[in-house]
């Protein structure tokens, strides 16, 4: 995400989890984290104060085409390969 872009924070979803285990400032405490855990799993960088379907499509990354990309559920389960994400294994980048 550019300078221009809201603020963020780092999510760790552990491999088949259904929710998030840990919400960081900054990539590096995540990572320490991470590491000392020996986890698995994805970080992802979010925007704060906005949807990521309303950041994708603000930063030209998604254009809805059809009707149901723009109903509740489809905004809800909304993702997009465009924000940075890394994944771990046994806490150490794949």
């Amino acid at each position: 995400m550019s300078d221009s872009s809201p603020a963020t924070v780092w999510v760790f979803l552990g491999e088949g989890a259904r929710w998030p285990s840990g919400v960081f400032r900054t990539r590096e405490r995540a990572e320490s984290w991470i590491k000392i855990g020996e986890l698995t799993g994805m970080l992802t960088e979010y925007p704060l104060d906005t949807g990521v379907y309303d950041w994708a499509i603000e930063h030209g990354h998604f254009q809805p085409r059809a009707a149901h990309q723009q109903t509740p559920s489809f905004v809800g389960r909304f993702t997009t390969a465009y924000q940075e994400h890394f994944h771990y294994t046994d806490g150490n980048p794949d």
